[in-house]
């Protein structure tokens, strides 16, 4: 007998298909919490992605339930210990937007570095501001990467083919471990200190959020920029909006917020920042992957039952 699940947040379609070859497959993308308690009794798979809510009334709630995945990185809609009393498996796809994650990190330190997004705005509005705008090369320049796991190294690959010297910080590497991936390592003070660009790839957790505040801002150089594409709530951005508007360091580029969106965040009325709406894992790449691997994951977890 064919498992059933239940697809409550758009995947995509490849994905969809991929679960239909071996499973009862039903979509329901507009449920309300109520409704998926309600309804979550008749399935042995869930696939979500970030804005379903998966509480312990839903998971106490679904008697068949084996397996919940998540199609994407982030875990945090999950009830994770709810989920082990209930001896319900739980799978994610961290792996599928690496390459896009890192992709992305290096258009904003480019943009940033050579000043892009503003000879894009000012050219249509009839400037030419070309002296105004002359940037830095990347070429020599220190790139400090915080959190050295899957999208850290990525991002070091590909900084050193633009010749930047790659400085990393993570409680869990050793120095071996940097120079076996052609980077030094730093205690996170110094790497703060020396980095020309602040690269961050931490998850959030209580002792990563406001990971980079006032404090830590102060010891940047006065040139310096900060790269977040990681999560929200990383970066004090009350702080990081005061750096920037007294100019403490050059610049900054954000994908994540710690609101999203980020309607009346005062960072929106700097110019010394670029802000992308969360687009770390939007590529077709990625999402094709997101999908994929989680259905693959759940595949194998009904073949081995």
């Amino acid at each position: 007998m064919k498992p059933k699940i239940l697809i409550a947040d758009k995947i995509h379609d490849k994905a969809i298909e991929e679960a239909k070859s071996f499973a009862d497959v039903e979509l329901d993308f507009n449920l309300s919490p109520k409704e998926l308690i309600e309804g979550i009794n008749k399935y042995d798979a869930l696939i979500v992605r970030s804005g379903t809510k998966v509480t312990r009334d839903v998971i106490w709630g679904a008697d068949k339930l084996r397996i919940i995945g998540r199609a994407g990185v982030g875990l945090d809609n999950i009830d994770l210990e709810a989920a082990r009393e209930k001896n319900i498996e739980v799978v994610n796809s961290p792996e599928a937007s690496t390459i896009s994650v890192a992709e992305l990190t290096l258009g904003a330190i480019i943009a940033l570095m050579r000043n892009i997004h503003h000879g894009h705005s000012t050219l249509k509005q009839g400037r030419w501001d070309r002296s105004r705008l002359a940037g830095n090369e990347l070429y020599g320049k220190k790139l400090g990467i915080i959190g050295f796991g899957r999208i850290g190294r990525e991002v070091a690959d590909r900084a050193r083919a633009f010749g930047m010297d790659v400085l990393a910080f993570d409680p869990s590497i050793t120095g071996e471990d940097a120079r076996e991936n052609n980077c030094e390592y730093r205690g996170i003070n110094d790497l703060i200190r020396e980095a020309d660009v602040l690269s961050l790839h931490v998850p959030l957790n209580e002792q990563t959020r406001n990971l980079i505040d006032a404090k830590k801002i102060a010891q940047m150089k006065k040139n310096a920029v900060i790269i977040n594409v990681a999560r929200g709530g990383v970066v004090n951005e009350k702080d990081l909006y005061e750096a920037l508007k007294k100019q403490t360091i050059r610049g900054a580029a954000l994908d994540v917020f710690e609101t999203e969106p980020p309607e009346g965040n005062p960072l929106l009325t700097l110019d010394n920042i670029i802000l992308t709406p969360h687009l770390g894992a939007s590529t077709e790449e990625a999402q094709i992957n997101a999908g994929t691997v989680v259905v693959e994951k759940i595949r194998n977890h009904f073949r081995t039952a």
